[in-house]
C-alpha cells in the first residue's frame, strides 16, 4: 500500500515524454553535429543517465508539488496518495529531495552545460512549487512550466553531444515553448475551483473556459504556423515541414477544452492528454527528422 502510494505520488505516467524525449534528441544532435562514434550502444552509459536525469527531475517536481498542492488536491483529486493519507507530505517533501538530488548528480557527470541546464530545470519547478509560488500567479504559472518543460528541456537534451546554442535547438526550443504556453492551461481544467481557493489565479478561474481556450488554441496553433515562416526564411530546413500539420491536433484539443472537459483520462481531462501527446509527437518528430535526414 505505502509503495503503491509512493509510486502515485511519482505519477509514473508523466516521466515517459522525457525519458523518451529527451533519449531521442539526444541521438538526434549526436548525428546532426557528428561529433563522436554514432555507435549509439556504445554511448548507452552516457544516454541512460542523462535522459533519466529528466525523468528523476520531473519525478521530483511531481512530488513536491502534491506536497505544496494538498489542500487543492483535498478538493478537486482526493484520491491522491497525500489526502488519502497513504504518503504524508513530509515523505513527499523527502522523497522529491531525493529525486531532485539524484537527478542533479547525473547531470553533474555528462557535462557542465547539461548540469547548469538541468539546474536551471530545478529551479523554475522548484520555484513554481513552493513559497511565493510562481504557480500562483496569472500567466507567469503558465511560463513557468513552458520554458523548462519545453525550450530548456529541448536544448538541455541536445546539449548533452551538441551545442544547445545552435540554431536547431534554440528553435525548436522556442516553438515547444510557445505551444506549451498555450496547452499547459488545459491541466487546470479540473482544479479550477480548488486552485481559486486558495488564491491561485489561472486562465481558466479568471477569464473563464472559452476565452481560455481562444487563448490557448491561439499559442497552440501559432507555435506550428510558426514553422512556415521559419522555413521560408531557411531558419529551418524544409524537412521540418511536416510537423506544421500539427496545428490539425491543437485545433482538437482547443475544441476538447470547451466540448469535452468532463472526460477523465489518465488522471485529467481528454485536452490534458491530447495536449501531452501532441507535445510528445512534435519532440519526437523532430527528433526523428533529424537523426533521418542527417544521418
Amino acid at each position: 500500500m505505502k509503495l503503491a502510494g509512493y509510486i502515485e505520488l511519482l505519477r509514473p505516467f508523466t516521466l515517459l515524454a522525457p525519458l523518451i524525449v529527451s533519449l531521442s534528441v539526444m541521438i538526434a544532435s549526436l548525428v546532426y553535429t557528428n561529433t563522436a562514434s554514432l555507435d549509439v550502444f556504445a554511448l548507452l552509459p552516457i544516454l541512460l543517465p542523462a535522459s533519466v536525469s529528466f525523468a528523476l527531475l520531473n519525478a521530483g517536481s511531481n512530488a513536491l508539488n502534491q506536497a505544496t498542492d494538498w489542500k487543492e488536491d483535498a478538493v478537486s483529486k482526493p484520491y491522491r496518495p497525500i489526502p488519502e493519507g497513504i504518503v504524508s507530505r513530509k515523505e513527499a517533501y523527502l522523497a522529491s529531495t531525493a529525486l531532485y538530488g539524484i537527478a542533479l548528480f547525473l547531470a553533474l557527470a555528462i557535462n557542465s552545460t547539461f548540469a547548469l541546464i538541468v539546474t536551471l530545470i530545478a529551479v523554475f519547478s522548484i520555484t513554481y512549487s513552493v513559497p511565493p509560488r510562481i504557480k500562483k500567479i496569472l500567466f507567469l504559472n503558465q511560463a513557468w512550466v513552458a520554458l523548462p518543460r519545453g525550450f530548456l528541456g529541448i536544448i538541455g537534451s541536445w546539449s548533452v553531444f551538441g551545442d544547445p546554442l545552435q540554431p536547431l535547438p534554440l528553435t525548436m526550443g522556442s516553438i515547444a515553448a510557445l505551444y506549451l504556453f498555450g496547452g499547459t492551461a488545459t491541466k487546470d481544467i479540473l482544479d479550477a475551483e480548488a486552485d481559486k481557493s486558495v488564491g491561485t489565479k489561472t486562465m481558466i478561474n479568471v477569464f473563464g473556459m472559452k476565452t481560455t481556450a481562444v487563448v490557448s488554441l491561439f499559442f497552440m496553433v501559432a507555435a506550428f504556423l510558426l514553422i512556415v515562416p521559419l522555413i521560408v526564411f531557411h531558419v529551418l530546413d524544409s524537412m521540418f515541414f511536416p510537423l506544421a500539420f500539427l496545428v490539425l491536433l491543437s485545433s482538437i484539443i482547443g475544441w476538447s477544452m470547451l466540448h469535452t472537459r468532463h472526460n477523465h483520462t489518465c488522471e485529467n481531462t481528454s485536452a490534458w492528454t491530447l495536449m501531452y501527446a501532441t507535445y510528445f509527437v512534435f519532440a519526437l518528430g523532430f527528433a526523428m527528422i533529424t537523426i533521418v535526414f542527417s544521418a
